[in-house]
């Protein structure tokens, strides 16, 4: 009997390495095994014509609209109407922090006429936030847990980045090192990383990307793809980590190509999906992970996760509705640090909103219920 045990225990711990290996290395290498996903709507009940714009970095909230309605969603509640400012009956908004408040901008007209920064609290009241001196024009698009913001104001030739707080609105006076205006300010992170657009004084097709870090007495140059022959950039999204993604053209062009900045290894292409000639990049998260668009015929939602980019369309369950290749109105615009997506696409043929969640992988619980399965037997 006593040599029998000792064969099943040694049976059971050789189990056990193997399992515990595809957990440490099988694991691994299902980082760049294709995502799987459930998908959401963010749309309002009866509603068609939504909307999902921006995802808090946790992922815990999304916001975007819904007829022209601002809403935020929560996995818990679902979609739910934000309050209109009075004067500014059309709201877009554009990013939420992890304490659910959202920020963005609201308008006279559909048409975004007569702009102003909002802010709207945890609870769904909104407020304009105060513009600086002498400006009476101006956007939100990017908000972290500080609950600073950032966007621009006035518009135009005129349009400068700025930064807004409940107290206070301030143009950003930092330029570009070949003294370039900061035009619009359309991400910021939870170290006050921004960045955005500026204009180039020199060529004036040219659009210029940016970085610009808290102290610094002049923004950083993102460049462009050169190898594509391109010579413009914008930066729309900044990560929790640091990483930058955007697009990159030939004198701010139609040639666009989706794109990942980071200090140490600069500016690289994300790979186009097949059939395709054109993306740009609006959400990146701290893996390094990006969303966006990329075109042929028609708009296809995309995931990039540092290796291969998909089409969202492949990660979702077949038979749900969704479509996010048919049509030209379909967009990825944010990524949380737990994967989860927002977007637009249609659903049974209506413009909506969307949030995608991330499925756990079942190679992991499987492994996991291997080893749980070994182990009870060894204490046996």
């Amino acid at each position: 009997m006593l040599k029998s045990s000792t064969v099943l225990s040694r049976s059971a711990k050789a189990a056990i390495a193997a399992a515990a290996a595809l957990v440490t290395g099988g694991l691994a290498t299902a980082v760049h095994a294709q995502p799987l996903y459930d998908i959401f709507a963010v749309s309002l009940a009866g509603q068609a014509n939504s909307n999902g714009q921006g995802i808090s970095a946790s992922g815990n909230f999304a916001t975007g609209t819904s007829n022209a309605t601002a809403v935020q969603w929560t996995q818990s509640g679902g979609t739910v109407a934000l309050s209109a400012l009075g004067s500014r009956p059309f709201s877009l908004p554009q990013s939420v922090n992890d304490f659910g408040v959202v920020v963005g901008t609201g308008a006279t007209t559909f048409f975004g006429s007569s702009p102003l920064p909002l802010m709207w609290d945890a609870g769904g009241a909104v407020s304009q936030l105060p513009l600086p001196a002498g400006e009476t024009l101006g956007r939100a698009f990017g908000v972290n847990n500080a609950g600073l913001a950032v966007g621009s104001v006035n518009g135009g030739s005129l349009e400068r980045a700025a930064t807004y707080t409940t107290g206070a609105g301030a143009i950003i006076t930092q330029t570009m090192p070949n003294g370039g205006i900061l035009r619009t300010a359309y991400g910021v992170n939870g170290s006050g990383r921004i960045v955005g657009q500026a204009l180039n004084p020199n060529n004036a097709a040219v659009t210029n990307g940016f970085v610009l870090d808290p102290g610094d007495g002049t923004a950083i140059d993102i460049g462009a793809l050169a190898g594509l022959g391109h010579n413009s950039a914008i930066a729309f999204a900044v990560s929790s980590a640091g990483h930058v993604a955007g697009s990159s053209s030939l004198n701010s062009g139609a040639d666009g190509r989706a794109m990942i900045w980071t200090d140490a290894d600069g500016m690289s292409e994300i790979p186009l999906l097949a059939g395709t000639s054109t993306g740009s990049a609006r959400g990146v998260n701290a893996d390094g992970w990006a969303v966006g668009t990329m075109a042929s015929a028609t708009s296809i939602a995309f995931l990039f996760d540092g290796t291969d980019t998909y089409r969202l369309q492949d990660l979702i369950p077949m038979g749900s509705g969704w479509d996010l290749v048919g049509g030209t109105s379909n967009g990825a615009f944010g990524i949380a640090d737990d994967g989860s997506i927002v977007g637009r696409g249609l659903l049974n043929g209506q413009i909506t909103g969307f949030i995608m969640v991330p499925v756990p992988a079942p190679a992991a619980a499987s492994v996991m219920g291997v080893l749980t399965l070994f182990a009870s037997r060894r204490r046996r």
